[in-house]
C-alpha cells in the first residue's frame, strides 16, 4: 500500500473501531499495530483498512492521527496491559459484589499508555456506581470510566460465532447497529422462531436487513400472499411465492396446485387482499 494513503481504520480490543489521518506518511498495510491519538494520551490498536476502502464516519471534529508504527516494546507494553485488564476484571466483579450494584461486568479496555481504564457492563436499568468509580480510582490511580452497553454491543465486544458458523457479523465488519424488524423475516418467508432468527446476543439477526430491499422489490411485483386468482375456469388462492424462481404457488379449489409468474397471474382475475 502506497504512503499517500492517508485514512486508516483501526480495530481495537473488543472491535472498537475508529478513522485515523496518516499525516506523517507511514508505510503502511492492513495488520500493522499502530499507535494512535486518543482522546488524553495514546493507544494501539491494529490496522483494518487502508485508503480508498475506509468510508470516513460521519460527524464533527477532527480526525486524530496515527503517531508511529508499533515497536518490539509496544506490543510487549501490551500484552502485558492484556494481563493487567484480566485482573482488572476480577477486582470489579468482586467490587460490584460488595456494593450489591445490579450490573453485569461484561469487559475491560485499558488504554495502551494506561491513562484510562474503561470498564463495559450491562445493567437492567440505570445504576449508582459513584461509590465503584471512587473505589476502583483509588485502586489503580488512573482515569475510571465505566460505560453502559447493551446486549448487543456486549456480544459485539466478547466475538462469537453466528448460526450460519461464520464470525458473528457485529464482531467481523458493522460499525453501527441498524434496526432490525420482524417484519423483514416475513419478508424472507422465514418461521417467526426466535431461536431460529435470533443471534447470540437474543436480539433479531443483523443479516435480515442484507437483503430485505431485494425481497421487497420482488415481492411488488406479485399480488400479497392470500390474493384470490382465477385463471379461466379455475379459482384458486396464492399461498407462497418462490422467489428465486420468480412464480407463486396457487391452489386450485379442485385441490390442484400450479406454479405461475406474476404475468402469468395478471391474465386471469385478481383478488387483492389488504
Amino acid at each position: 500500500m502506497s504512503k499517500n494513503s492517508k485514512v486508516i481504520e483501526v480495530v481495537f480490543k473488543g472491535e472498537r473501531r475508529a478513522i485515523y489521518r496518516n499525516r506523517n506518511e507511514l508505510e503502511i498495510t492492513e495488520g500493522d499495530f499502530v499507535v494512535v491519538e486518543a482522546e488524553r494520551g495514546q493507544d494501539l490498536g491494529k490496522v483494518s483498512l487502508v485508503g480508498s476502502l475506509v468510508r470516513l464516519k460521519r460527524g464533527k471534529g477532527e480526525t486524530r492521527s496515527i503517531i508511529r508504527k508499533a515497536i518490539a516494546e509496544d506490543i510487549a507494553m501490551h500484552e502485558k496491559n492484556k494481563e493487567k485488564e484480566r485482573t482488572a476484571f476480577g477486582v470489579c466483579k468482586e467490587k460490584i459484589k460488595h456494593y450489591n450494584l445490579d450490573m453485569k461486568l461484561v469487559d475491560v479496555e485499558l488504554q495502551f499508555d494506561g491513562s484510562k481504564i474503561t470498564f463495559y457492563f450491562t445493567a437492567a436499568q440505570r445504576v449508582d456506581f459513584r461509590e465503584l468509580v471512587k473505589d476502583l480510582a483509588s485502586v489503580y490511580r488512573t482515569r475510571i470510566e465505566l460505560r453502559q452497553i447493551g446486549v448487543r454491543d456486549e456480544a459485539k465486544r466478547i466475538s462469537g460465532c453466528g448460526i450460519c458458523g461464520r464470525k458473528q457479523c457485529c464482531s467481523a465488519f458493522l460499525n453501527e447497529f441498524e434496526q432490525i424488524t420482524t417484519q423483514m423475516a416475513k419478508n424472507q418467508q422465514l418461521a417467526l422462531n426466535p431461536s431460529k432468527i435470533s443471534g447470540n446476543c437474543g436480539r433479531l439477526l443483523c443479516c435480515l436487513r442484507y437483503e430485505d430491499d431485494l425481497y421487497v422489490d420482488i415481492f411488488r411485483e406479485f399480488p400479497p400472499i392470500g390474493s384470490q386468482i382465477t385463471i379461466g375456469e379455475k379459482k384458486g388462492v396464492l399461498n407462497y411465492i418462490n422467489i428465486f424462481d420468480g412464480k407463486g404457488l396457487i391452489n386450485f379449489r379442485d385441490n390442484g396446485q400450479e406454479w405461475l409468474t406474476p404475468e402469468e397471474m395478471k391474465k386471469g382475475t385478481i383478488e387483492y387482499v389488504a
